[in-house]
């Protein structure tokens, strides 16, 4: 469900060609991708434990979690930023509500969108630089009491 800026530029510079590629409305759900294990460690201490699917390529991050039907409890999708950017998200094609986590390149959390509207088209941002976004079904972070300033425990970020 990202929005790629570098990558429209980049394909208007080359013609459309890139674009038409990556931002391809898919009709079903992306296979399931490769997962990993990712922690949040709030400052009371407690750590809340996650199996997420890793969306690698800018084909996997475009589809994100586009037409999945839920969000099981526990899973979630993490989109790795490099270099780290402001990020803009939208839930296009996106039918279940998300929490967006964003997370700065020290694994503290920066921002979090919750309950995002589905199929909406507005830009959610990160508002400053990211390292990865994490999406989590729509009322995670409240129920889980994950909030800003968190930090993430994952190999992206030494640990995991």
């Amino acid at each position: 469900m990202r929005i790629f800026a570098p990558v429209l530029a980049a394909s208007l510079a080359l013609g459309g060609v890139a674009l038409a590629q990556v931002n391809d409305d898919p009709t079903g759900p992306q296979p399931k991708l490769q997962t990993e294990q990712l922690g949040i460690k709030g400052d009371d201490g407690k750590t809340y434990n996650f199996t997420v699917e890793v969306a690698a390529t800018a084909q996997e991050q475009a589809y994100g979690l586009m037409f999945r039907s839920s969000v099981p409890a526990g899973t979630g999708m993490l989109f790795p930023v490099d270099p780290p950017s402001v990020q803009l998200f939208w839930m296009k094609n996106t039918i279940v509500p998300l929490d967006m986590v964003f997370i700065g390149a020290d694994g503290t959390i920066k921002t979090i969108a919750e309950n995002t509207v589905p199929y909406s088209l507005r830009n959610i941002s990160s508002n400053v630089p990211v390292a990865a976004v994490l999406e989590l079904a729509g009322g995670a972070t409240a129920a889980d009491n994950i909030s800003v300033g968190d930090k993430v425990i994952a190999k992206q970020f030494g640990g995991g």
